[in-house]
């Protein structure tokens, strides 16, 4: 998706970004009469926040991030939108950025900015908690219940990380999530999330629009 966007809007690579994974260009592109950089942060907590790291470093201050998550909640159905308010840190790399907690808050300003585009557009969504996990094959029923007692709606694996760099480096940084796959029943429902196109390319514009806003 990331070379049909560039194509539409005549962007161009600003840094190839090569790593032992293979590339993970930073593009450019103009939208709505300023220039937008965009890159695609893979997938993990380790992997995503060293590319937010490179793309602080070349200087990029505001982010928002969007992107697929599993739902807790059989009420989200694919597509339905959810924006970041906490996250729970499961993870290993956010206890390298702050003091180790169960939470980390997404910024006021960053919140506030994605709340505004969506509500402006008349595009209805949620707000609440994810579970940030390293650990895809060890989200077992237990923990499941154990997280959705904690109040989280959406399990993914870099949301905390991402807040993390975002809070050490003195960066803005929101997220919007879009439900995927089904982890709220006795067994897993792919639901067919992952063909859903349409939603990734709607949902990486509104994330352009609102970082604009920020």
């Amino acid at each position: 998706m990331n070379e049909t966007i560039v194509a539409e809007k005549r962007g161009e690579v600003v840094v190839p970004n090569r790593w032992e994974d293979g590339g993970h260009p930073i593009y450019e592109i103009e939208h709505l009469g300023k220039r937008l950089a965009f890159f695609h942060p893979g997938v993990g907590a380790p992997l995503a926040a060293g590319l937010l790291e490179e793309a602080i470093a070349f200087g990029c201050r505001k982010f928002v991030v969007c992107g697929g998550c599993g739902a807790l909640d059989k009420s989200l159905t694919v597509g339905k939108l959810i924006l970041v308010e906490s996250a729970v840190r499961d993870e290993g790399v956010s206890y390298h950025y702050i003091q180790p907690g169960r939470e980390i808050k997404t910024q006021p300003r960053a919140l506030n900015a994605l709340r505004s585009t969506l509500t402006r557009r008349g595009i209805p969504f949620v707000s609440g908690k994810t579970w940030t996990t390293d650990a895809p094959y060890r989200e077992t029923q237990s923990m499941i219940d154990a997280r959705r007692a904690e109040g989280c709606l959406t399990v993914e694996m870099e949301a905390a990380s991402l807040l993390a760099v975002a809070q050490f480096r003195d960066v803005l940084l929101g997220q919007i999530l879009y439900s995927g796959d089904d982890l709220s029943g006795d067994s897993w429902d792919t639901r067919g999330w992952q063909s859903r196109r349409e939603v990734r390319e709607s949902l990486f514009w509104l994330a352009a629009d609102a970082c604009l806003e920020m």
